[in-house]
């Protein structure tokens, strides 16, 4: 979804035009909706994914200090090499999802 989102953003760089015609600023936004609808589910599901990540680290660490067993640490370890991609990833459809609203907001400016 990450080469998907910023194909789309060096797609929208190269011909987006301020001097667009209304037929054209039309599909050009229609076309836009679709992707950001597409783009804001895919940040939506990441979004409860890493925080279901997030809340299970932090249950692993709570547990680690009354229980001190090596199965915890390992879960501890594994949830934390998971977490460190789900932030990327999440931050990256952020801000994608932040310069397509900024180019939707462009095309209803008049």
């Amino acid at each position: 979804m990450e080469k998907r989102l910023k194909d789309y953003l060096y797609y929208l760089r190269d011909h987006f035009k301020e001097d667009m015609l209304q037929e054209e600023k039309k599909v050009f936004k229609e076309d836009l909706l679709i992707q950001i609808g597409f783009f804001q589910h895919e940040r939506l599901v990441h979004l409860v994914v890493t925080i279901t990540i997030s809340i299970l680290s932090v249950l692993s660490i709570f547990c680690s200090f009354f229980y001190q067993n090596i199965g915890l640490y390992l879960l501890i370890l594994l949830l934390m090499i998971l977490l460190i991609p789900y932030i990327r990833h999440y931050y990256i459809l952020e801000n994608g999802v932040q310069k397509l609203y900024g180019y939707y907001d462009r095309l209803i400016v008049e």
